[in-house]
């Protein structure tokens, strides 16, 4: 199944993608919240669709999609989980998990424009498969941890290198800033995927290729990450934990290239669809 919200940012309604065409599921009566997954939402809202099939309104390609989990209580992020990129940005591989989080107000709808922040001039991007937990994970066993993944999406994990790098302290500061976190256009069940250990993700900007990997070199596998992150906190339904970046980033060029205004982002993963995000600069509201 895979799982759509659209409509305007903070007034999205629940929908599903049915062969490439988008249907609104607004009568099963509740968004995709952490009471939706915890619940066994997915599969109450598989019956519900197929015993409304015929019936479910269309949607308008037309229609803005908003990111396909309603918020979630966090976004967490690993770092330098590709060996290719740890070794662009001059880093080496990690021993265990770098664990960054972006904060919740960074995450918008897939084809939602980029604002580069204030006094921003090293704005970077890393497409990434991300995870979406399906029910409450603690002190995880990695060999139980597909249990608890709800589905992936796309996720381009925008970054402020200057704020991550050279601002001291953790890197949170270059990684959640105001839409930083486009995600979607849909959220696809593990059933839809195939082999997660084999998809391709790529990037462009302005057309040419930047970034052109695949998660066979993901250097921490996502059960591992599952289970190894529900031993620092409880993984709520709904979180997101994007998994890394292949090399390509802004930062690895010599010398690095960075985002500006005018710039189109596009990105995609094998199942997972594309986006397309506009950068824009900054401007006081």
């Amino acid at each position: 199944m895979k799982l759509i919200r659209y409509g305007q940012p903070g007034q999205e309604k629940p929908g599903v993608l049915l062969n490439d065409q988008r249907y609104d599921v607004s009568a099963f009566g509740q968004d995709y919240t952490e009471e939706f997954f915890a619940t066994d939402g997915l599969q109450r809202l598989a019956d519900f669709v197929q015993s409304h099939e015929g019936q479910l309104p269309q949607v308008a390609d037309s229609e803005r999609l908003g990111p396909p989990v309603a918020r979630p209580s966090k976004i967490l992020c690993i770092g330098l989980n590709y060996a290719d990129h740890a070794k662009e940005t001059g880093a080496t591989p990690p021993a265990e998990p770098v664990l960054f989080m972006k904060s919740t107000t960074a995450y918008v709808g897939p084809n939602d424009d980029i604002i580069i922040p204030k006094n921003s001039v090293k704005t970077d991007w890393e497409v990434e498969l991300a995870v979406v937990i399906g029910k409450r994970a603690s002190y995880v066993e990695e060999a139980d941890a597909e249990q608890y993944i709800a589905g992936y999406v796309l996720h381009n994990d925008v970054s402020e290198r200057e704020f991550q790098l050279e601002r001291s302290g953790t890197w949170d500061k270059g990684k959640g800033c105001d839409t930083f976190a486009p995600v979607g256009p849909f959220l696809a069940t593990p059933d839809e995927l195939g082999d997660i250990d084999n998809l391709r993700l790529w990037l462009t900007v302005n057309g040419q290729m930047m970034q052109d990997g695949t998660t066979a070199n993901l250097i921490f596998k996502i059960p591992f990450l599952v289970s190894y992150l529900s031993q620092f906190m409880t993984l709520l339904p709904g979180d997101i934990i994007s998994t890394g970046t292949p090399a390509g980033v802004g930062l690895g060029f010599k010398p690095p290239v960075y985002l500006k205004p005018g710039d189109v982002v596009e990105l995609g993963i094998d199942g997972l669809g594309t986006s397309r995000q506009v950068v824009k600069a900054y401007a006081a509201h």
